[in-house]
């Protein structure tokens, strides 16, 4: 039996997935925290990530060994960029930078099999967890199971919003605010002019059927957006939870020595142990 994608079955009922985003942890060993933790998908950054294909696919096998979803951020629109992350066995793409239909268009070509798309096919390989697959069957099930994301982080991208949702194929737009931030001109994520540019954007897929979704640092105010209708819901990434817990640790091992500000002794030597 050929893999089921749960991540698009659930956006394609309404219902929210939560998620975060690997962009330093090489070992698969992240991969399984975050499934037993409990998340439902995996962002694996190939954008701003440290990551080659050998090493995302080594991570997309086990996540799909302990049910967490794998999608993967490729860092340019490429057909063997898509087409390899794809047969590695990841299970949704997602372009960053997406200003045109024409990309839009272009993604969902490299994504899908005919008569849909390009993607060449082949089976045994980590998309099909290295079963065969009759080529009707591998077609019908993978351009049904296949996510399809566009990131949106570009005022361009918001102005045509309507027009990038309305592309076949298209299953979800996810809305960077940080760079979308940059893109609009503003200071700060929390400036109305971004908030503005969220909530239309939210519109637009919920006008045309599409899966809204948000990466956010905060889970708390990624909380107040699936309260309004998201549903493909990030919060944070493993270089933010090992900062965060590593300044949370170090607080509180000095919580009875406000002042002191270095592990190394007035000496020079290492502090005792």
């Amino acid at each position: 039996m050929l893999p089921i994608n749960r991540v698009k079955q659930a956006l394609k009922a309404g219902q929210p997935v939560y998620g975060t985003m690997l962009v330093e942890s090489a070992s698969t060993a992240y991969v399984m925290m975050l499934a037993h933790a409990g998340y439902d998908f995996v962002f694996i950054d190939m954008e701003h990530g440290v990551y080659d294909l050998g090493v995302v696919a080594e991570m997309i096998r086990v996540a799909r060994l302990t049910g967490l979803t794998p999608l993967v951020r490729i860092p340019d629109l490429a057909y063997d960029l898509v087409a390899r992350t794809l047969d590695a066995g990841a299970m949704g793409i997602m372009l960053p930078r997406v200003e045109t239909v024409e990309q839009a268009q272009t993604l969902v070509r490299y994504a899908k099999y005919p008569p849909e798309g390009v993607r060449g096919a082949a089976a045994g390989r980590g998309h099909t967890d290295y079963r065969g697959a009759a080529p009707r069957d591998l077609v019908r099930h993978m351009n049904e199971h296949t996510l399809v994301i566009l990131q949106i982080e570009r005022e361009a991208a918001v102005q045509r919003i309507d027009d990038l949702f309305a592309v076949p194929g298209v299953d979800a737009g996810l809305i960077g605010p940080f760079d979308l931030t940059i893109s609009l001109g503003v200071e700060s994520v929390t400036a109305p002019e971004v908030e503005s540019a969220i909530a239309r954007v939210l519109d637009a897929a919920q006008r045309a059927g599409v899966a809204c979704g948000i990466h956010s640092s905060d889970p708390q105010q990624t909380a107040v957006w699936r309260a309004r209708g998201m549903t493909l819901l990030m919060s944070g990434s493993d270089a933010q939870f090992f900062s965060a817990g590593a300044r949370q640790a170090l607080a509180a091992m000095r919580q009875d020595h406000p002042h002191s500000s270095s592990p190394v002794d007035p000496t020079g030597e290492p502090g005792a142990v």
